[in-house]
């Protein structure tokens, strides 16, 4: 009888551990914090988002934007990236750091952190390269 006690809290450590695992966020952030990224799978549409907190220059909001602009980039693994109006962020302190010439590859997206900044791309080598002085989409 004493195996079914021990038996309860392993299950119970393994449902911990699961929920923890699924409440982290997916992606990174660069060794200077200034550009963090996370991946989503929504019904199996995979989603990259980065963003970047400070730029040297930023850019000016469209007219049809009423959010926050500038800062956010996005992409899926096929298609176009596209600097995106925003309410929220992606900034996370509990995600890894990405050290700098490492790559983070996840649902067809691959990101390479350099001191230069982040470049990230799709399964179509389309997307972003993001740095303080310079975003740029392709």
């Amino acid at each position: 009888m004493r195996t079914l006690p021990m038996l309860s809290a392993l299950f119970l450590l393994t449902v911990a551990a699961t929920a923890n695992a699924q409440t982290t966020p997916a992606g990174f952030q660069s060794p200077s914090k200034n550009i963090a990224c996370q991946y989503f799978d929504y019904d199996k549409q995979n989603i990259l988002r980065c963003d970047i907190s400070t730029m040297d220059t930023k850019p000016r909001r469209p007219a049809d934007c009423e959010l926050d602009y500038g800062g956010a980039f996005e992409m899926n693994a096929k298609g176009a990236a596209a600097r995106i109006c925003h309410g929220d962020t992606v900034m996370d302190k509990s995600l890894p750091v990405l050290g700098y010439g490492e790559v983070w590859q996840r649902g067809g997206f691959t990101c390479k952190s350099e001191q230069a900044g982040v470049t990230c791309f799709n399964t179509e080598r389309r997307g972003f390269s993001l740095a303080k002085a310079k975003q740029e989409v392709f």
